[in-house]
């Protein structure tokens, strides 16, 4: 078969399947926004396009979202284009439609079968938005009307799809029944071999004030990880649980994981917040809280090599993660795949890989109290602590592995989109 994929940021959520597919001995091509250093990756042709304009000056903002995606939506369309006229003609087209990329696919190739990667569908209630009363909405009345809007880009995609991969219950029942009946849920996967405990890891960092700081599985070690330290993701809520955490574990060191920007959520008030990241933003919080010798122990490494990364989860003594009810991110099935102990936020998401007491420890997302004294409790009790790890990661295998559960169910999808 001749295979088409389109993602902005290709490989992304395709990763394993685009290159498992072309080892199949199918024809696998890419559509990406991103420039690349080599036309062939995995036994994929990869082929990049350009946006060649911006969003308008001054158009409606409940509007602007799809006009972003329809000027992406062009760009693939015209590059598409281009490939057919070079004789290409796919089989199937597998699609990451959040950016608009796929909306004319059927424009191009009428009698190609689309398959869609279905992330999220926004809704006004129930779900992210109006989630945490600390952060409204600056147009509450308004919220419904531009969520309607901002989901046309998937409601057109409804009328063109032939099937939806989505990689969670909680994010596949997120969509319209009338669609969801199309949606198979399979996860991206998570590479278990790779991502497996080890009890001889250690790191060593460079703290605050240039001293070389070794640490190893004999430390106590906190962590949290995001790709950016923002309310969706819970970090205002941690942060506020290390004044009496750091009191109460004198020996705890917290090693902190995200970049400073913003992935989700809205960036912070510059008038309110004086311009400073939600990052300086909490660390002003609670800084006046906690004592120079505690806040030594507390550790900020920005955005770190996927190595590095994988090293601090086997390090973890105990992993927290929080989110608003929103997409699930990989790093928590890779911690749980490492045998991670994890506190996490009661929160639909967590509900379909965390069972409160087996396979880690649930805390009301709000509730910095909770959160703190589940923390300690287990940071107190390594034989819970062995218990809990062992089952992640045993349910990580079972439910996530990559290899024998998640690539083959992919595959099967994949053939029965073919037909």
């Amino acid at each position: 078969m001749r295979i088409l994929f389109l993602h902005q940021n290709f490989p992304g959520q395709f990763k394993h399947l685009a290159p498992a597919l072309a080892s199949l001995g199918h024809e696998v091509a890419a559509l990406t926004l991103q420039k690349v250093q080599t036309t062939i990756w995995q036994g994929v042709r990869v082929v990049p396009y350009a946006v060649t304009r911006g969003t308008t000056v001054g158009v409606h903002p409940w509007v602007a979202d799809f006009e972003t995606k329809t000027l992406r939506g062009e760009a693939a369309f015209r590059a598409m284009g281009a490939l057919k006229a070079q004789g290409f003609v796919p089989d199937l087209v597998i699609a990451h439609p959040g950016w608009g990329e796929s909306l004319f696919v059927k424009d191009v190739w009428p009698k190609a079968k689309l398959g869609v990667y279905c992330e999220f569908f926004y809704r006004a209630t129930g779900l992210d938005v109006g989630f945490d009363p600390e952060f409204p909405s600056a147009d509450p009345e308004g919220e419904a009307c531009r969520l309607r809007l901002k989901n046309l880009n998937n409601l057109l995609h409804f009328e063109i799809a032939d099937a939806g991969l989505s990689p969670t219950l909680f994010q596949a029942d997120t969509f319209p029944r009338s669609f969801r009946e199309r949606i198979t849920v399979v996860h991206d996967g998570i590479d278990t071999d790779a991502i497996r405990p080890d009890s001889q890891v250690s790191i060593t960092l460079t703290t605050s004030t240039g001293a070389t700081l070794a640490l190893s599985r004999r430390d106590e070690v906190v962590t949290f990880v995001n790709r950016n330290l923002e309310p969706y993701r819970g970090y205002h809520i941690f942060m506020r649980a290390l004044p009496e955490l750091l009191r109460r574990r004198p020996a705890a060191r917290v090693l902190i994981v995200g970049g400073e920007g913003v992935s989700y959520g809205a960036p912070p008030d510059p008038a309110r917040h004086d311009g400073r990241s939600w990052k300086r933003i909490f660390i002003d919080e609670v800084r006046p809280l906690i004592a120079d010798a505690d806040w030594a122990r507390v550790h900020f490494l920005g955005n770190v090599p996927y190595r590095e990364f994988i090293a601090l989860l086997r390090l973890s003594t105990v992993h927290v993660y929080l989110t608003y009810p929103f997409v699930l991110s990989w790093s928590l099935l890779e911690a749980m795949s490492a045998g991670c102990v994890i506190v996490a936020s009661d929160t639909a998401p967590l509900r379909e890989a965390i069972t409160h007491g087996e396979t880690g420890r649930l805390v009301d997302f709000f509730d910095v109290a909770g959160l703190t004294e589940e923390i300690r409790a287990l940071l107190e009790d390594p034989a819970e602590r062995a218990r809990l790890g062992a089952n992640a990661r045993a349910f990580a295998c079972a439910t996530y592995d990559l290899k024998r559960v998640c690539l083959p169910r992919q595959l099967r999808w994949v053939a029965e989109l073919a037909g």
